[in-house]
């Protein structure tokens, strides 16, 4: 029977080798995307465990000697620095990764990205911050992109031990820093939106033309052939268009590895050997796809199985009921009870936000079917033509087959909306400073208590650089815990941008930054007055110097530049409004950018799989569009019953995703951060409808097809 089986899969005639190459192709694009989701999960799982070389935990212990390490952040132009200072107690004290010796008091290494960097702008913007001798280049291991700005220095054990979050280490980099939960997002969302629908684009592919080989199988089956032979026959046929589409899909992913690495999915690229499989992703791909074709084409035979005249025999299946819109209830429920009841552990809560989301997805997929049903009738009743007619009536009949080929379209715009409606309302109440507002010019540096005394000359080196308004310490206010502010500043030292003092005060209670919390730098901001004379004020310690520039990058980079040779034991960096807000709002970004991939991906595979599903519908019914043709039925009409029937309920359910995604986000966003959803940026909204309007074109590509097969020969020969 194998043989057989492989005999009509290869030599069937015309139409079996069609149909073969067919789910091959489809099977290709559906495992190369596969594997391509395994690799990147893995990049992201590499990207994630090199930040141990980055951000190591402490260790003692064993026979190595101590390191001294500090790591700290630092911006240009927007971009986050990481700086990493670092000094041998001993000989045998571990290496950085990434470099291949100890820096010595002096020295450092820089990553390529940051190199290039250096090189193109002025010392004294950039360089001049890291004073030394340039050794070499941090190799790929101690980054997690090829876009990352690093820098390894060395020093002196008493140099780096005063530094703040200076620690001692026996290892480096065998520890991943960030959170488990970290990982799980990820592999939620790449799931969720893209494993779903691909899963269902290999399914449809194999499933493609089944109705016609039902009726084969069931003339086999009336000829003698058992229900076994008859599964041998209908694994092979599928297994054998499965592991041809699936040995290309290899082809095809190994061919575009290097390109997909460059995308920045997480908001940074990817080193190309990131992007790999290992033996348990290539044989779950090699294995798997193949296992699940025959699996396909063993369920689409269950009536051949049953009888061999039950695929002759066709009745309407029974309509779906409301039931399944049960499970969409509950996920709703679910996150309702999160807004009151948030559990106070991170494990808790992503339970119950996993839990509530699953659910959801479930339903959407259990009521797929009843929407579709509902839908259907509803365009009954008000249709007004023939081909409008004749589409709800075969919709109401059979709305399983009707919503099996949209239903990855209906899950992918559901994950996606929740992903970029929960991001875009975090940026918005996260976000950096808007550009151009009077604060974006203002360089700050904080100052911890410990920090040693401000060098005289600063100021003077402040005010001296091109484009510095003004540069003033604010100073640390003694009675902080009763004061409406925490910093102190002369009233004549305030910047008019940032407000003016009480009248008949000589000293102010101020914010640190001249900015209070949340809010934007005002004229008209009136600062209450201090209790401290202005004589005294100099004897307090400074906790925060504010510069005012321009606005210009250069100036600002200048700015930074000189606080940070003149005070270079800083925690934090030197920073304007919206470098900490941006940094985030980046990361966020990236994973929006993961999000509309995905969507992009997921709706190109709903579209081949809504394509695959209209040619094997048309396939299957050529010979009632041919009787309908012969009783006078023009192929117009015809041509609008496949469209309707195909684009009616797919805008409808993706309606009904995007809105039950949109909702998850906002009582998700409720729960878990008291933010109210902020509506996707237009950007969203224009993926989805060109998605869509993809989709529709691949629709009406098919559709010249129709006139082909439904000719009077067809309904002759059948």
């Amino acid at each position: 029977m194998i043989r057989l089986g492989l005999r009509l899969a290869v030599a069937g005639g015309r139409e079996a080798l069609t149909r073969l190459l067919v789910i091959a192709a489809a099977v290709a694009v559906g495992s190369g995307l596969l594997l391509t989701t395994l690799a990147g999960v893995n990049a992201v799982n590499a990207q994630l465990t090199r930040y141990a070389s980055v951000y190591p935990n402490a260790s003692t212990g064993g026979d190595a000697d101590p390191l001294w390490w500090s790591t700290r952040e630092d911006y240009f132009h927007g971009k986050q620095i990481i700086r990493i200072d670092v000094a041998a107690t001993g000989p045998d004290a571990p290496t950085p990764t990434g470099v291949p010796s100890m820096p010595g008091p002096g020295e450092y290494y820089a990553s390529p990205a940051l190199r290039k960097l250096l090189a193109a702008h002025p010392a004294e913007q950039l360089g001049d911050r890291y004073q030394g001798r340039d050794i070499g280049t941090v190799g790929p291991a101690g980054l997690t992109s090829p876009d990352t700005l690093l820098v390894i220095r060395g020093g002196t054990p008493d140099e780096v031990a005063t530094l703040p979050l200076a620690k001692q280490l026996t290892t480096v980099g065998d520890t991943p820093a960030l959170p488990e939960t970290t990982m799980n997002l990820i592999l939620s969302v790449i799931a969720g939106g893209l494993l779903f629908p691909l899963l269902i684009f290999v399914g449809t592919a194999t499933r493609l033309n089944a109705a016609r080989r039902e009726q084969r199988f069931a003339a086999m089956r009336l000829v003698g052939a058992t229900p076994k032979q008859i599964s041998v026959v209908a694994a092979v046929e599928a297994t054998t268009a499965a592991v041809v589409g699936t040995a290309v899909g290899f082809v095809l992913f190994y061919a575009f590895r290097s390109p997909m690495a460059d995308i920045p999915f997480t908001g940074m690229p990817f080193f190309p050997s990131d992007m790999s499989l290992g033996v348990l992703d290539i044989l779950l791909v090699a294995l798997g796809v193949p296992a699940g074709a025959a699996a396909a084409a063993q369920v689409s035979l269950r009536r051949v199985r049953i009888s061999p005249l039950g695929v002759t025999r066709r009745v309407t299946p029974r309509p779906p009921r409301a039931y399944r819109l049960i499970p969409i209830l509950l996920g709703v429920a679910v996150l309702f009870f999160a807004i009151g009841f948030r559990p106070p552990t991170s494990d808790g809560q992503a339970a119950v936000f996993l839990s509530a989301l699953l659910l959801i997805m479930a339903g959407l997929i259990l009521a797929g079917p009843w929407l579709t049903m509902v839908g259907a009738r509803v365009m009954a009743r008000y249709a007004n033509r023939p081909a409008t007619l004749i589409a709800a009536r075969r919709l109401a009949d059979n709305p399983k087959a009707g919503f099996r080929a949209i239903s990855g379209i209906m899950l992918a715009l559901f994950v996606t909306s929740v992903a970029v409606g929960v991001i875009t309302s975090i940026v918005a109440n996260r976000g950096p400073a808007p550009v151009g507002s009077t604060e974006a010019g203002q360089v700050s540096l904080y100052l911890p208590e410990d920090a040693p005394a401000t060098p005289d000359s600063l100021f003077t080196d402040l005010r001296s650089i091109t484009g510095v308004r003004s540069a003033f310490a604010v100073r640390e206010n003694p009675d902080w815990m009763s004061a409406s502010e925490p910093g102190l500043i002369a009233c004549a030292e305030i910047p008019s941008a940032y407000g003016r003092c009480a009248a008949g005060a000589t000293v102010a209670e101020v914010a640190t930054g001249l900015i209070p919390f949340r809010e934007s730098a005002s004229s008209t901001r009136v600062w209450p007055a201090a209790s401290v004379p202005l004589g005294e004020l100099q004897q307090l310690p400074v906790m925060s110097i504010v510069v005012d520039t321009d606005g210009s990058a250069a100036t600002i980079e200048r700015s930074r530049t000189v606080l940070e040779t003149a005070l270079p034991a800083f925690r934090v960096a030197p920073n304007v409004p919206g470098d900490f807000e941006s940094e985030f709002a980046n990361t966020l970004r990236g994973w929006e950018q993961l999000a509309n991939v995905i969507i992009i991906a997921s709706l190109a595979l709903g579209g081949c799989s809504l394509a695959v599903s209209v040619i094997g519908g048309l396939t299957e019914r050529r010979r009632p569009f041919s009787l309908l043709r012969l009783s006078g039925a023009p192929v117009r009409v015809l041509r609008r019953v496949v469209a309707l029937e195909s684009a009616v309920p797919m805008l409808a359910v993706a309606a009904v995703a995007i809105g039950m995604g949109l909702l998850a986000a906002h009582l998700f966003l409720r729960a878990q951060m008291g933010y109210t959803l902020i509506a996707p940026e237009p950007r969203f909204y224009v993926i989805v409808v060109v998605g869509l309007a993809a989709c529709l074109g691949v629709i009406a590509s098919t559709l010249p097809l129709l006139e082909r097969i439904t000719g009077p020969e067809t309904a002759r020969s059948e």
